[in-house]
């Protein structure tokens, strides 16, 4: 920022009174939000590291609806906004929210920073934000040497990261491999056992945005096998395209509840919710009416045609356990279709994803290049030009044949 603008600005806040009855803890909070929103929107692909589109977790929180003075987790936190939903959904509630417990681990330092600062202009005081590896190193453990068990669990981990210690997953000492060891180069089933490990087994809870392949790639089959068979998924959401910063993709969202209302054991809640979404100025968002009607099929628990489908553990294991939302909401004759676009869509996403991974390699192995001098003999001075080749031109060829036909000895032709 150039300096003139910087004292300009520093200038028209001097002469604003900034005090508590003037500007209230929780507007310097959305303020503050809406300065990263903005810098979401400039950052393409790498927003997503950070930012989540607000409306998704609303609907998220909506769902699982956080009680006064539960403890509320997220592993991949970012700025701390799906942290803070559970505080505003108190709030618009007219509810006690001073009493939460906040957790959240966060791999960039920057980013981490950023969340505890978002927490604390919104009034936060009891949270706790840390900087690290959440597989590698998670960062919550119990006295006793176990994970920390949350009331609550709101995550975006990050889609199919490739770059993770999956050798040392496979014998976790925290037992997050129940479901099985995830392939390299898709550490999603890593972060969702993860999160299922950290859930209470009496009130735990959990929403997570995932991408869809989840839902049905094969390599992941016989830990999907196992998931279904835990009976903890309690309801599969399809949302819409674009909700993902520079992802066309569709997400969804997973919901598990570790101690399932008894009407609802064995049973999972398949919602379609692909229509619902609007598309505004190049970004995709959920309104209101989308929010209020996902979540009240999600409360009522109910089969609508075209649009939601309970189905039995015993369903979903007769189709191979794949959760894919077209196999049990059916469109017409869509679902077919619905369900190979989705795997395209997986594969495209997971191959552009790769191209940008690929180019930034290149980019840093082309810089190094650059910088790095051409290779040199420390023991030659700069000027030695004993092994430089005498360039050739067609004087000297006729020169040097001219002495090679005077070397030879006088010759008679013979016939």
């Amino acid at each position: 920022m150039p300096d003139g603008l910087l004292k300009e600005l520093i200038e028209h806040f001097s002469s604003q009174t900034l005090s508590v009855a003037n500007c209230p803890e929780d507007e310097l909070g959305v303020g503050y939000e809406y300065l990263i929103k903005k810098f979401a929107d400039d950052s393409g692909h790498t927003a997503q590291e950070f930012y989540t589109n607000r409306t998704v977790v609303h609907l998220m929180t909506e769902m699982l609806e956080p009680l006064l003075g539960e403890s509320i987790y997220d592993p991949t936190c970012g700025s701390a906004g799906m942290l803070l939903s559970a505080i505003a959904h108190l709030k618009s509630n007219g509810e006690e929210w001073r009493n939460l417990k906040l957790y959240g681990q966060e791999l960039n330092h920057l980013t981490s920073a950023i969340g505890r600062m978002n927490l604390f202009l919104h009034g936060v005081e009891d949270f706790q934000i840390i900087q690290g590896d959440t597989l590698a190193q998670p960062a919550f453990i119990d006295p006793n040497g176990t994970l920390m068990q949350f009331d609550m669990v709101l995550a975006n981990p990050p889609y199919s990261i490739k770059q993770w210690n999956r050798d040392s997953f496979s014998s976790d000492s925290y037992g997050r491999n129940f479901l099985g060891t995830p392939p390299q180069g898709r550490a999603d089933y890593a972060f969702f056992q993860h999160i299922l490990k950290s859930l209470r087994p009496d009130t735990g809870r959990c929403a997570i945005l995932f991408p869809h392949g989840i839902l049905f790639r094969n390599e992941e089959s016989e830990m999907r096998r196992k998931l279904v068979k835990t009976d903890a998924v309690e309801c599969i959401i399809g949302l819409g395209k674009n909700l993902f910063y520079n992802s066309p993709m569709e997400a969804c969202i997973v919901i598990c509840r570790m101690n399932k209302p008894l009407e609802r054991k064995s049973k999972v809640l398949f919602i379609n919710a692909v229509d619902e979404v609007t598309r505004e100025r190049a970004q995709s968002f959920l309104e209101i009416e989308h929010i209020q009607r996902i979540a009240s099929v999600y409360n009522s628990f109910e089969a609508i045609e075209g649009f939601s489908y309970i189905a039995t553990s015993e369903e979903i294991q007769k189709k191979n356990s794949s959760l894919s939302i077209p196999l049990y909401v059916r469109r017409g004759n869509k679902s077919d279709d619905e369900q190979s676009e989705l795997q395209l869509e997986d594969s495209l996403d997971a191959w552009l994803q790769s191209s940008m991974e690929l180019h930034d390699s290149m980019k840093k192995l082309f810089e190094i290049l650059s910088t790095t001098p051409p290779d040199s003999d420390p023991d030659k001075g700069s000027n030695d030009t004993s092994f430089v080749e005498e360039e050739a031109t067609p004087e000297k060829d006729i020169e040097e044949q001219d002495q090679l036909v005077q070397a030879e000895p006088d010759s008679q032709p013979c016939f």
